[in-house]
């Protein structure tokens, strides 16, 4: 055997919190190949929704490094664990307790944070994103980052940015556009409203939705969603749309009736890895770099100013947003919104007094 150079910049990739294991690829027929692999890429952080850590964004580099490199792996996984979340972005308790007010030590958390995106797109192998629960904030980032989607259609996608802090200029301003046109990204980038895995899917920001709700033994399509291809009365596309009211209800009883089961998503994935097997190597990693360089190009144009704004957020706006999800209940997680636009509107400074009293926590006289 003619030696082979190690390319990886460190000989270990474990990190807590990131899983990286290589699974035997597959023919389209089930049948096992030996010798060539599949990387999974796992989020392990379950209990907060998959979010990653400062230690976890660096295993999510060195797991994509050591996938690009590893001659044996034909294509990548990025998934979380569970069926809950794939990401929610970063990890909120780590950002109020440690960057807010940090502006110095963010910029540094951005330049890992920016690199981990860059790891994803910049990988040598195919990276099929499988989207086993909520994929929000900076999860959404990260997922687009990819070059394939595959949902269970329980997921929700989706920014979070302009109501808890911050913008997301982690990739969503670059890949929204390109991915599903300036209007909805305006709309899925600004307002924070979730989208349902089939909303996601008719607008182009996944290539595919599988249903992952059992019920009774049967796989139904997620009860809460408006699944078929239907028009309101002002002849708007609805499909996809969460359902509303009685409906709602209806839906949300079924949901726990029934059991998640993502062996549909396992298949999805496993046939989309099959197909990538069967394809030239190079001729494949070629057209990725080619149909990349819309993102690629948005990205490495604005990944540096949205760093250093970012890190300055954290002194006034973020600081709030990310204390006030820290630190609410379950359903009060925001800050005063009016008060603030009122305070600025009189032009107070931001202050400690100012944030504070934006809180919830203010707002419940504690």
């Amino acid at each position: 055997m003619t030696h082979l150079n190690d390319h990886n910049l460190v000989g270990e990739t474990v990190v807590p919190g990131v899983l990286y294991e290589k699974r035997p690829a597959r023919r389209p027929n089930g049948e096992i190949v030996p010798g060539l692999y599949n990387a999974w890429i796992i989020l392990n952080n379950p209990k907060q929704f998959n979010s990653y850590t400062t230690d976890m964004v660096k295993g999510v580099i060195l797991a994509f490094r050591a996938a690009s490199n590893a001659r044996d792996v034909v294509a990548v996984v990025f998934t979380g664990v569970g069926d809950k979340a794939f990401c929610t972005g970063g990890n909120t308790k780590e950002y109020a307790e440690y960057y807010a007010g940090n502006p110095q030590e963010y910029r540094q958390y951005m330049r890992l944070f920016n690199d981990m995106v860059s790891s994803i797109l910049g990988c040598d192998k195919p990276v099929i994103c499988r989207v086993n629960g909520m994929r929000i904030g900076g999860g959404q980032e990260i997922g687009m980052a990819c070059d394939f989607s595959i949902a269970q259609d329980l997921a929700r996608f989706g920014q979070a940015g302009p109501k808890h802090g911050s913008a997301p200029i982690g990739g969503a301003t670059d890949f929204l556009p390109v991915m599903i046109g300036c209007e909805m990204a305006m709309v899925s980038g600004s307002l924070c409203e979730p989208w349902s895995a089939h909303k996601a899917a008719r607008l182009g920001m996944i290539s595919q939705v599988v249903p992952a709700l059992k019920v009774d033994g049967t796989f139904v399509a997620n009860p809460t969603v408006i699944t078929d291809r239907m028009l309101d009365a002002y002849g708007r596309v609805i499909h996809g749309e969460f359902k509303t009211g009685d409906e709602a209800a209806a839906g949300r009883a079924m949901l726990k009736q029934g059991t998640v089961d993502l062996s549909l998503l396992d298949a999805e994935v496993e046939a989309m890895c099959a197909k990538i097997l069967l394809t030239f190597p190079d001729c494949f990693t070629k057209t990725l770099e080619e149909l990349r360089k819309p993102k690629l190009d948005a990205w490495n144009a604005n990944k540096e100013n949205s760093r250093a704004w970012l890190a300055l957020n954290m002194m006034t706006e973020a600081r709030a947003g990310f204390r006030a999800f820290n630190e609410g209940t379950k359903e009060d997680r925001e800050i005063d919104f009016v008060a603030l636009r009122q305070a600025l509107a009189e032009g107070k400074p931001w202050t400690p007094e100012l944030t504070e009293s934006l809180l919830p926590a203010a707002r419940r006289g504690e």
